[in-house]
């Protein structure tokens, strides 16, 4: 599948913000829907399958660089501790995962109807999306860091019980222990009747006489945490890397959510990128242009010589290879263009003009 063709089936471009892919996601199900009269169960699969991997922001990144290939691949482990098979290389979605089940079809049902079909799936926590900054250089190698993450986990008195301690445990009253309630909600489907987790007991049927006075019965608290990670060589502008269960700690005792990264890198005045490839322009003389020479020319691992050709003209770029920016995969690595610009004097000595005279007379 090429690597346009989940937009195209969703009808949406390959900017669009997460937003936009499940407003479309949600009106072509509503339409296509087999129970619908205009349901089409093979175009509604179709749907189904895009919008499982567009909201997904790990996925959506893998599918915009490689395609429909990444599918079923593993991935390699990275620096840090982290996976680079989750980046994001288009920039950061913020959508959370939907964990297991119906994918896409059972997100949309949970925005409908306030839960999933079994009313018992345990939702893992909160992602957390932060911004960094970064210098050019930096990225074209390892680069260890670290950030600080205010996130919520869990809590070092109850240990994620919610009970003060030495409170008895009883039956909550609320669902009768089933840890299940019943709710009739209205949608635009109808109203529909759906059995949901308890709130009072987030589903486990019993609850504390007394809340721990720490964490207010939540089992989790609020702290501010220093993560250390590594950024990898050859990042670019905007991507975004995904560090699992660094997110919030999920309700419940459920796992925690991922905290997504997002690089921005300062502008440097030698250097631009393109691609693999860095680019910078150096200034020569007329005579080095008509003769030739050898100029010193600074690349991000410190200055080199390069030739330059007799007769050479303004705007040719030279290469130095493999001086560029490495793959962020650890492939490959790009090269160093150089743009040749002449400098012109705007003023001229006396012996400068009458040389430029006699170059016009040769027919220089």
């Amino acid at each position: 599948m090429a690597s346009q063709e989940y937009y195209d089936i969703l009808g949406v471009s390959k900017d669009a913000s997460q937003e936009e892919i499940k407003r479309a996601y949600r009106k072509l199900a509503h339409s296509y829907h087999p129970d619908k009269s205009t349901g089409d169960a093979e175009k509604f699969k179709k749907i189904n399958s895009a919008y499982q991997v567009l909201s997904n922001p790990e996925k959506r990144a893998q599918y915009d660089r490689f395609g429909s290939t990444f599918e079923g691949s593993s991935g390699a482990q990275g620096a840090g501790g982290f996976d680079f098979s989750g980046f994001d290389f288009g920039g950061f979605s913020g959508a959370r995962q939907a964990g297991g089940g119906f994918g896409g079809f059972e997100d949309m049902f949970g925005d409908f109807f306030g839960g999933g079909f079994s009313g018992s799936r345990e939702d893992r926590g909160r992602d957390i999306q932060i911004d960094i900054e970064m210098n050019f250089t930096d990225t074209t190698k390892e680069f260890p860091t670290k950030v600080f993450v205010e996130r919520r986990v869990l809590c070092d008195v109850c240990f994620g019980s919610g009970g003060e301690k030495g409170s008895k445990e009883i039956t909550c009253s609320t669902c009768g222990g089933s840890g299940k309630v019943r709710q009739r909600v209205r949608t635009i489907l109808g109203t529909v009747e759906q059995i949901a987790v308890c709130d009072s007991c987030k589903g486990k049927g019993k609850k504390y006489e007394k809340k721990c006075s720490h964490c207010g019965g939540d089992g989790r608290i609020r702290t501010k945490e220093e993560i250390s990670l590594t950024i990898p060589a050859g990042i670019d502008n905007g991507q975004t890397i995904s560090l699992s269960g660094k997110g919030d700690m999920g309700d419940g005792g459920a796992s925690a959510g991922n905290l997504y990264v997002t690089v921005h890198i300062r502008p440097d005045k030698r250097f631009t990128r393109q691609g693999l490839d860095i680019i910078s322009q150096e200034s020569i003389t007329l005579s080095q242009a008509l003769l030739g020479d050898s100029i010193q020319v600074e690349t991000v691992e410190g200055f080199v010589k390069m030739k330059i050709p007799a007769g050479t003209k303004s705007g040719e770029i030279f290469r130095i290879k493999q001086k560029g920016m490495p793959d962020i995969q650890g492939r490959s690595r790009g090269h160093h263009l150089v743009k040749i610009v002449i400098d012109i004097p705007s003023r001229l000595s006396s012996e400068q003009k009458r040389l430029a005279k006699h170059l016009r007379e040769l027919g220089l």
